[in-house]
C-alpha cells in the first residue's frame, strides 16, 4: 500500500490534501518519530439512543420500566442502577458493572440534549455546538491540539466523526488491517516477509532526507511541495507504525467494541495516536425496548469493561480518559409496540485519571424530565439552576484535557460565560 503511494507520489507529483493546510503537512514532516506517551482519550457511543434508566437512571414507577420495581433498584456507593443480571442477554450486568468500577465512575444525570433527532443530537454530543456543522468533535480536536503528527493521531470506528479540517481522520476498520498498516514494508504485513532488507531500507531513507535538504531552498508550486512533504513524511512514518507490531494480538476477540478497542490501544500503546471514537449502534428501540435494550446495554457494558482491563494489561490505563455517551435518550413511556421512541433527556458517563469517581452529578425527576443544576456548586437547584447541556460537557472536557486556550480551540468558541461553566466537575 504505502509502496504504491510512494511510487505514485514520487513519478506523478500527486497533490495530496493536507488537513490544517500546507502549512501543518510540511511541518508534520519535520517532526521526529518519538512516540506520543499520553494522556489518551476513547469516547464511545451508544448509537441510537440508550434508555438510561435500565442503566445509570433507574426509576421503576410510573410505567417507565417493565422489568423492575422502585424497590428493586440497587446501589453501590454513590451510584444508583437497575438491576439488569437476570434480564441481560449475554455482555456484562449492572451488577458486576459497577462492582467493578463504581468507585472510578463519574455519572451525569438530567443531561439536555435539546432535540430529539438523530443526526443533530450525535452531532452536539460529539462536538459540543448544535446549530454548525463546521465544529470538530472533542476526539479530533484533543488529537488536533495534542498530537497532530501522530500518524494515526485521531481515530475514528463510526459515528458524528467531524474534524474541522484540523487533523486527519484515520479508519483501520479490522486488526488484520492495522497490522498491513504497521508493515508497510513488508508482504502482507508480515514482518518475516519484507520488501527491503534494513540497509536497504536506511540507504532509502539517507536518500529521501538529502533529496528533501537539497530542495528545502528550491522554489516549488504548493503542489509539488505538497507531495515532496507528504513523500517524506510518509517514510517517517512507516518507522513510527511499526512500533503498533508487538501489541496487536494474535486472536481477533468477536465483540464489536473489543474489536474496535484492541485497534485503538495498540495504537495508544506504540505512541502513534491520541483519541479514537469507538461506536456500536442498534440502540434505536422503537419496538421492543426492553427486549433490545437487554441486549445492547450488556454489551455495551462488556465493552468498557475490555477496554479497561485490556489498557491495564498494556500499562496505560493510568493514562487514559474513557468518555461514555449517547445522542438521546427513551421516553418515560412505551408506544403501541412495546418499544420506546426519542427523549431528548439523558445521562453521560466519565471515567479516568483526573476525575474523581464514586459521584453522581445531575438529575430527572419522577417523570425524567431534566432537574436544572447550580453551575458553581453543581447542587441541584430547580429553581435557579441551569439546564446541563453539551456545551457545558464539551468546556469542561477541554479545560480538563487543557486545551481550552489552544488556538485550535480557540477557533470553535462553544459560546459559554466563565459563570455559566460548571465549576468542579471533575472533583
Amino acid at each position: 500500500m504505502r509502496r504504491d503511494f510512494l511510487k505514485l507520489c514520487g513519478l506523478a507529483g500527486i497533490g495530496i490534501a493536507c488537513p490544517g493546510g500546507l502549512s501543518s503537512g510540511l511541518h508534520a514532516a519535520d517532526k521526529d518519530d518519538s512516540p506520543y506517551e499520553g494522556p489518551y482519550y476513547i469516547v464511545i457511543n451508544a448509537s441510537g439512543g440508550w434508555d438510561t434508566t435500565y442503566l445509570m437512571d433507574p426509576k421503576g414507577i410510573g410505567g417507565i420500566n417493565r422489568l423492575y420495581k422502585e424497590g428493586d433498584i440497587l446501589t453501590k456507593g454513590a451510584h444508583k442502577f437497575a438491576p439488569t443480571e437476570k434480564h441481560k442477554n449475554g455482555g456484562m450486568g449492572n451488577e458486576e458493572f459497577y462492582a467493578e468500577f463504581a468507585n472510578e465512575l463519574l455519572v451525569l444525570n438530567g443531561l439536555d440534549y435539546s432535540v430529539n433527532n438523530h443526526s443533530p443530537g450525535a452531532r452536539y454530543m460529539a462536538t459540543g455546538k448544535l446549530d454548525s456543522m463546521a465544529y470538530p468533535t472533542f476526539a479530533a480536536l484533543v488529537a488536533a491540539c495534542k498530537g497532530l503528527t501522530c500518524p494515526l493521531s485521531f481515530l475514528t470506528f463510526g459515528n458524528y466523526s467531524a474534524t474541522g479540517n484540523i487533523v486527519a481522520m484515520s479508519r483501520v476498520p479490522y486488526l488484520p488491517s492495522l497490522q498491513r498498516i504497521a508493515n508497510a514494508d513488508a508482504i502482507e504485513g508480515n514482518p518475516k516477509s519484507p520488501y527491503h532488507e534494513d540497509f536497504a531500507l536506511a540507504r532509502i531513507e539517507q536518500a529521501l532526507r538529502e533529496q528533501r535538504e537539497s530542495r528545502a531552498a528550491m522554489p516549488l508550486l504548493p503542489r509539488q511541495e505538497r507531495a515532496e512533504s507528504m513523500l517524506y513524511a510518509a517514510q517517517v512514518n512507516a518507522k513510527s507504525m511499526q512500533r503498533i507490531t508487538p501489541h496487536i494480538p494474535k486472536s481477533i476477540p468477536k465483540e464489536r467494541i473489543a474489536q474496535q478497542a484492541e485497534i485503538a490501544l495498540a495504537s495508544f500503546k506504540a505512541g502513534v495516536c491520541v483519541s479514537a471514537n469507538l461506536s456500536i449502534g442498534q440502540f434505536d428501540s422503537h419496538a421492543n425496548n426492553d427486549t433490545d435494550q437487554m441486549k445492547l446495554l450488556p454489551e455495551f457494558l462488556a465493552g468498557i469493561a475490555y477496554i479497561l482491563r485490556r489498557a491495564g494489561e498494556l500499562k496505560i490505563r493510568e493514562k487514559l480518559v474513557v468518555v461514555v455517551q449517547s445522542e438521546m435518550g427513551r421516553t418515560p413511556d412505551y408506544n403501541k409496540g412495546n418499544g420506546k421512541d426519542h427523549w431528548s433527556i439523558g445521562s453521560i458517563m466519565f471515567i479516568g485519571p483526573g476525575i474523581k469517581g464514586n459521584r453522581v452529578l445531575g438529575a430527572t425527576d419522577e417523570k425524567q424530565f431534566a432537574v436544572p443544576m447550580n453551575p458553581k456548586t453543581l447542587a441541584l437547584d430547580k429553581e435557579k439552576g441551569s439546564r446541563v447541556r453539551p456545551e457545558h460537557i464539551h468546556e469542561a472536557l477541554r479545560q480538563f484535557a487543557g486545551i481550552a486556550n489552544h488556538p485550535h480551540a480557540k477557533k470553535f468558541p462553544l459560546g459559554l460565560t466563565e459563570k455559566e461553566q460548571l465549576q468542579g466537575l471533575w472533583g
